[in-house]
C-alpha cells in the first residue's frame, strides 16, 4: 500500500474515522493503532508480518532484562543480543546474497574458479533497515541508561511499527516517540488541517515534480547515456537531484502529516538540503534522522573525534560507507558512502569558518557543494561501471543540444525555484493555506486528487521503499 494510491487514501480516513472514536481511552487507542499499522505493513506482504514481531518481541523482552540488571558485564551481553539479532536477520535478508556475491568475484580475482557459494535469495522485507534502526535505538539508550523501559508491549510494538514512517522513515528514536505513548494525544482542528496540508504537499512532491522528473527525461536518459550530449546529461544529473529529494521529502511530508493528524509529533527529515555550503551541513539537512542516528549510535561508539586526527578520519570513512551500506546491498552504494566519507574529510575543516563571508562567497560555496552531491547521485543512480563511464564520458565532451521537453525544463525550474526560496517564505505560503476556509481547502485536495489520478504513472514506489 503506498502512500500514493488509492487503497491509502481510503485507508488513512477509516483509520481516523475509527480513531477519532478511541483515541481518548489509553488500551483501545493503541490497540487500533497497532492494527492498523500491522495491517498496513501485512499489505506488502503478510509473511513478514512475524519478522517484525519476532524483532518487537526480542527487543521488548532483552530491555526488559537489562533494566532490571545491575552488572555491566550481563547488560553488555544483554545489548549485545540485541544488536546480533537485529543486525543480523538485516544481514539474512538484505545482505547476504551481496556478499557471497562479492566473496566468488574476488575468489575468482586469485584465480580459484567455479567457486559455489551458499545463497539464500530471499525477498527484502519493506522498510527493514528502518524498523531496524528504531528498535536498535531503544536497546542501545537503555543500555546507556539514558530512557525508561517501556513496560506496555504493545505500545513498545506500536512504536516500532507505528505505520506513518514504517516503510521510509523518519527513523523515530524511542526517546522521541514512547512518551508520546504515555498521554491522550492533542487532537485538534488545527492539527487535522495542518497535517492534511502536509500529506497533499508530500503527494504533489512525489507525484508532480518527482515522477514526471523521472517520467520524462530522467529514466530515458540513465537508461542509455551514450545517446545524449552533455548538456542533457547535465539535466538529468541536476533531474535525479531533484526527483529524489522530492521523492523521500514527499514520504517524510506524508509521514509527519499522517501523525499530525493522530496527535503525534515525529521529526523533520529534510530542510532545504541543497543550500548547503558544505558536506558537513548537507548531512545536517538530508535525511536527518538517518544521519543522526549513525552519528550517535556508530561514529560517536566508534571514538568519534576523540582519539585525534587520523581516528577522526577513520571513524568518518567507517560510518559513511557503513551508511551508504545501509541503502542497499550494491557496490554502487558502497562507493557512494565512500565518496561522502571523503567529502567530509575534505572539507571538515573548512566547515568551521563561516563567519562574515560575503555573498559571492556563500553562493560558490553552495554551487560547489551542490554539484558535488548532485553528481555523487550518478553513484546512487547508476547501476553499472560501463553505465557510469558513458555518463562520465559524455559530460566531459561538452557538447550541446538539449534534448530534454519543455515540460521537463518548466517542471525542474519550478522544483528548484521552491527549494532555493527563502524557508519563511514557503512557510508563509503554507500557514497562509492552512487558515483558507475550509471550503476552499477542500476544493483544492480534491482537484489535487483528480490531478494526481491523472499524472500517476502505475502508481510508481517511493525510491527509499527498496532500502
Amino acid at each position: 500500500m503506498n502512500f500514493n494510491s488509492a487503497e491509502f487514501l481510503v485507508f488513512l480516513p477509516v483509520v481516523l474515522l475509527v480513531y477519532s472514536l478511541v483515541f481518548r481511552r489509553e488500551s483501545p487507542r493503541d490497540l487500533w493503532l497497532l492494527a492498523a499499522s500491522y495491517f498496513f505493513y501485512m499489505s506488502w506482504d503478510w509473511r513478514y508480518a512475524g519478522l517484525i514481531l519476532f524483532s518487537t518481541v526480542i527487543d521488548f523482552v532483552l530491555g526488559a532484562r537489562m533494566a532490571a540488571e545491575q552488572r555491566a558485564s550481563r547488560r553488555k551481553l544483554l545489548v549485545t543480543m540485541s544488536l546480533v539479532v537485529n543486525l543480523g536477520l538485516l544481514a539474512l535478508f538484505k545482505y547476504f546474497d551481496f556478499f557471497m556475491n562479492t566473496t566468488q568475484g574476488v575468489l575468482g580475482l586469485f584465480g580459484v574458479e567455479g567457486a559455489q557459494l551458499p545463497h539464500v535469495r530471499l525477498l527484502l522485507p519493506v522498510g527493514i533497515s528502518f524498523y531496524t534502526f528504531q528498535s536498535l535505538s531503544y536497546t542501545i539508550d537503555l543500555y546507556r541508561r539514558e530512557i525508561p523501559p517501556e513496560r506496555n508491549f504493545v505500545k513498545f510494538a506500536l512504536f516500532v511499527s507505528f505505520f506513518p514512517r514504517l516503510v521510509a522513515g523518519p527513523i523515530v528514536r524511542a526517546s522521541e516517540f514512547l512518551p508520546q505513548l504515555q498521554t491522550t494525544p492533542e487532537i485538534s482542528d488545527k492539527r487535522s488541517v495542518r497535517g492534511a496540508a502536509r500529506i497533499f504537499r508530500g503527494l504533489f512532491k512525489k507525484i508532480v515534480f518527482a515522477d514526471l522528473l523521472a517520467g520524462f527525461g530522467v529514466d530515458t536518459v540513465f537508461a542509455d547515456p551514450s545517446e545524449y550530449s552533455s548538456a542533457t546529461l547535465l539535466l538529468a544529473v541536476y533531474g535525479y537531484s531533484f526527483q529524489i529529494y522530492n521523492d523521500f521529502s514527499g514520504y517524510s511530508d506524508i509521514a509527519i502529516g499522517a501523525a499530525d493528524m493522530l496527535g503525534f509529533k515525529i521529526p523533520e527529515n529534510f530542510n532545504r538540503p541543497y543550500l548547503s555550503r558544505n558536506p558537513r551541513e548537507f548531512w545536517t539537512r538530508w535525511h536527518i534522522s538517518l544521519s543522526t542516528w549513525l552519528r550517535d549510535y556508530l561514529y560517536v561508539s566508534l571514538g568519534g573525534n576523540r582519539s585525534g586526527p587520523t581516528a577522526t578520519k577513520r571513524n568518518l570513512l567507517i560510518t559513511m560507507v557503513l551508511g551508504g551500506l545501509w541503502h542497499g546491498a550494491a557496490l554502487n552504494f558502497v562507493f557512494w558512502g565512500l565518496w561522502h566519507g571523503l567529502l567530509l574529510i575534505v572539507f571538515r575543516r573548512a566547515a568551521k569558518k563561516h563567519d562574515n563571508q560575503s555573498f559571492g562567497t556563500v553562493l560558490w560555496q553552495r554551487f560547489l557543494c551542490f554539484h558535488l552531491i548532485a553528481f555523487s547521485w550518478l553513484l546512487f543512480r547508476i547501476g553499472s561501471l560501463d553505465q557510469l563511464g558513458a555518463f562520465l564520458s559524455g559530460l566531459t565532451e561538452l557538447s550541446g543540444g538539449i534534448a530534454m521537453k519543455p515540460l521537463y525544463l518548466f517542471i525542474l525550474g519550478t522544483t528548484a525555484t521552491i527549494h532555493f526560496l527563502p524557508k519563511a517564505t514557503t512557510d508563509a505560503v503554507f500557514a497562509t493555506f492552512c487558515r483558507l476556509p475550509r471550503l476552499i481547502q477542500g476544493t483544492t485536495y480534491a482537484l489535487l486528487v483528480f490531478l494526481f489520478v491523472g499524472l500517476s504513472m502505475g502508481d510508481p514506489s517511493f525510491i527509499y521503499f527498496q532500502f
